[in-house]
């Protein structure tokens, strides 16, 4: 793309957190999985860059359901098959609203994994805040949080910082998202700085793909990608748990991909499980 520049994670880092993670504890390497049938759903269970290879060289079992509907509100089918067959993890690609509803249906059924590792539905608290004790020990994959040790190359804060100061301007908590959002802006701010010319769209589209960048989120370099136009950006593994007064926060239990993002808890099976 001469214009179009982007930076993200792809499958196979997603792959690579959830199958460490569940690694590193002892399971029956049995697992449930439901992917909406939608394009990042359809990806995440590909044959060839999906899920299903990839458990499979890992010395892992899948339980094939195939594809849901976004929108559902009958998993019966799919919780009978991971409870019969006897699955210690599950794990999926949710919008929120579907997962509450599965979760709750699996809860019905006496379907109690050891490891849940759910993508898209628990990356907000508010979303796993609505599960209840239920979310705690649930976990996802990690974007960004305040306890990344980078800094904004535009104002300088801590990862820290910026969170603390989106809370109070907000009264809201903390999300993701709003570290990669940030450094989507110093990513274009530095193009604008570094550009021969900042009015030129070809000095602009330049100074993008030669960037290499210290972001909130980590290193983004287009510069040295195999990809052309995309830059890499690295995630680590998190668990949501619940503290004394009833909130989740989202503790780094893996960081093979991401070594300078200090862990802040060890991973665990789900409590309740």
């Amino acid at each position: 793309f001469q214009y179009a520049n982007h930076f993200f994670w792809g499958i196979e880092d997603i792959i690579s957190t959830y199958v460490g993670m569940w690694s590193s504890l002892e399971t029956n390497k049995k697992i449930g999985s439901c992917f909406t049938n939608d394009p990042p759903g359809q990806t995440f269970f590909s044959d060839t860059i999906g899920f299903p290879p990839a458990l499979k060289d890992a010395g892992f079992e899948m339980v094939d359901v195939g594809l849901f509907e976004p929108g559902s509100n009958d998993f019966s089918r799919q919780i009978a098959a991971f409870r019969d067959s006897g699955c210690d993890i599950m794990t999926g690609l949710f919008d929120p609203p579907d997962w509450v509803v599965f979760w709750r249906q699996a809860m019905q059924a006496g379907f109690k994994p050891k490891v849940v590792t759910v993508a898209k539905a628990l990356l907000f608290p508010a979303g796993v805040q609505s599960l209840g004790i239920e979310a705690n020990g649930m976990s996802t994959e990690v974007w960004w949080t305040p306890s990344y040790p980078f800094r904004s190359s535009i104002t300088g804060q801590s990862c820290a910082e910026l969170a603390s100061a989106y809370e109070a301007e907000t009264g809201k908590r903390w999300t993701q998202p709003i570290g990669v959002v940030h450094a989507l802006l110093e990513a274009g701010i530095n193009a604008l700085r570094t550009a021969d010319d900042p009015t030129d769209p070809d000095s602009v589209a330049d100074a993008i793909k030669n960037m290499t960048l210290d972001t909130v989120v980590g290193t983004l370099d287009w510069a040295n990608s195999p990809i052309k136009s995309v830059a890499k950006m690295a995630i680590a593994g998190g668990q949501w748990h619940v503290d004394p007064n009833g909130n989740f926060d989202l503790d780094v239990v893996y960081n093979k991909e991401m070594p300078d993002v200090p862990v802040t808890a060890p991973f665990q099976m789900k409590i309740g499980a």
